[in-house]
């Protein structure tokens, strides 16, 4: 029998819950499991609590002593007095609030008065647009909200009303800075603006200290904080500055810690805080893995098979270019935009042509969030490549000419879920900082000798038209 301690981290995401139970010194994977979630922008968030019941049975947390939740960011859970949901939660990825931002934005008196006051430029996957949209489409539902809460914060709260240990709600620096109504700058609500949002105060949860416990279940459990999903990732990788991270999964994000809160006007980089008690600048697109999907769908392939004809392909695809907005675009802001493909002629008609494209204009596309970066100023040094599309042999080629830095692609895992569960540790412990677990490096890409710049300029020049400039 071991006598080593184990952790757990819950990643409660758009698809599914996964949980990943590590070694609390090591942060050795020990086991796994996972169960799907509903394929809609708008969830009953008790379709979560069964996942995790379904995901955590058949005995994945015995001898378990800590747990942690990494939730998708942004959605909204609103409950009434009785800490009953009032109506299905609407996730980061229901675009229906698009007009309120720009409501909100407006109200406020434009888009530097957010940035002063939260670090965000609106856009309709943040929470506080959400809420305006509840107030203004459903009166009824609206006039019997008591409370707001993040996935995050309702899955860790259930987890310890089941476990009889629920005092109060809860969440961290790193979710609420994705809500529109917490400052990373300051750590403190602006309840005026979600009283703007809403015309009238909710209930929100306390904001722990990113190793500070939300409690403990009665057979003796400690919950900890949590944090929202691109935090707990950043917490799985053991970031240091300087390691940028570009996630492809459904939605694409860049991120990287950073000392101090980013302020910037142009909307590109959310200035969040982490889940460590810094700050994570961060970029997200709607469009990443999928694009790849969505090609080798056009082309009747295999993803195995697109592989192969890009990188048959010349860099640059032969002057054919996609501007991937499959499914409208959240960076820029750009809900109702639609895909380009440009540049088309005769001579580069071909499947690998086409392939090329869609793997350079997916990596355009969070090659702009990495330049945004750049532009504030933030250390990049090398690209960590994450999520489904990073195990493209085609991506990994491709990637450090376009990133103009060196790309690592650490080993396979569920980063989210490891990272939730180093923040159990790191509760665990009383430790000043999270354990020193590391990155499992799968393999290295240097930046090869060639020219790329005809690639990204017309991306550039696609995206200028999208915006009619």
């Amino acid at each position: 029998m071991s006598d080593r301690t184990l952790v757990a981290g819950i990643d409660s995401s758009t698809q599914s819950t996964k949980v990943v139970v590590c070694d609390a010194e090591s942060g050795d994977v020990v086991r796994t499991a996972r169960a799907p979630h509903p394929d809609r922008t708008e969830v009953d968030p008790e379709r979560w609590w069964e996942a995790y019941r379904t995901a955590s049975g058949s005995g994945i947390l015995e001898g378990v002593s800590a747990i942690a939740v990494g939730g998708q960011q942004h959605g909204m859970v609103v409950l009434d007095e009785q800490d009953a949901v009032v109506r299905d939660a609407l996730l980061w990825n229901d675009t229906r609030s698009a007009g309120a931002a720009a409501d909100l934005t407006r109200e406020l008196g434009g888009v530097s008065a957010w940035v002063d006051a939260v670090g965000l430029v609106l856009v309709g996957s943040f929470t506080v647009t959400k809420l305006r949209w509840l107030a203004q489409h459903e009166p009824d539902h609206a006039a019997r909200v008591a409370r707001v809460l993040l996935p995050h914060d309702w899955m860790t709260g259930r987890i310890l009303q089941h476990g009889n240990g629920f005092e109060r709600w809860t969440t961290d620096r790193g979710d609420a800075s994705g809500t529109g109504y917490w400052s990373a700058a300051t750590g403190d609500y602006r309840l005026d603006l979600l009283e703007l949002a809403f015309g009238r105060r909710l209930a929100v949860p306390e904001v722990l200290a990113p190793s500070a416990p939300a409690g403990r279940t009665s057979d003796g459990m400690l919950v900890a904080a949590g944090t929202g999903d691109n935090m707990g990732a950043a917490l799985g990788l053991a970031l240091s500055p300087g390691d940028v991270v570009v996630s492809l999964g459904t939605s694409g994000t860049v991120f990287t810690p950073h000392d101090h809160a980013i302020r910037d006007e142009s909307g590109a980089v959310a200035g969040f805080a982490d889940a460590t008690g810094r700050h994570l600048p961060l970029m997200c697109t709607l469009n990443a893995a999928r694009v790849l999907t969505a090609a080798a769908g056009m082309l009747g392939v295999d993803l195995d098979t697109l592989d192969r004809l890009a990188l048959e392909a010349d860099s640059g695809a032969g002057g054919l270019s996609l501007l991937p907005y499959l499914d409208g675009e959240r960076t820029p802001d750009l809900p109702l935009a639609t895909g380009t493909l440009s540049g088309l002629t005769r001579t580069n008609a071909t499947p690998a042509n086409l392939a090329r494209a869609a793997v350079e204009g997916m990596l355009c596309n969070l090659v702009a969030g990495v330049d945004a970066l750049r532009d504030q100023s933030v250390r990049v040094e090398r690209v960590l490549l994450i999520g489904g599309a990073a195990a493209s042999r085609a991506v990994r080629a491709i990637a450090p000419a376009l990133f103009r830095a060196p790309v690592v692609v650490p080993r396979p895992a569920e980063y989210v879920g490891v990272g939730a569960a180093r923040q159990a540790a790191w509760a665990l412990s009383g430790a000043a900082q999270p354990p020193a677990w590391g990155l499992r490096v799968d393999s290295e890409y240097q930046v090869p000798a060639g020219d790329t710049s005809d690639v990204l300029e017309r991306y550039a020049a696609l995206l200028a038209q999208m915006h009619g400039r």
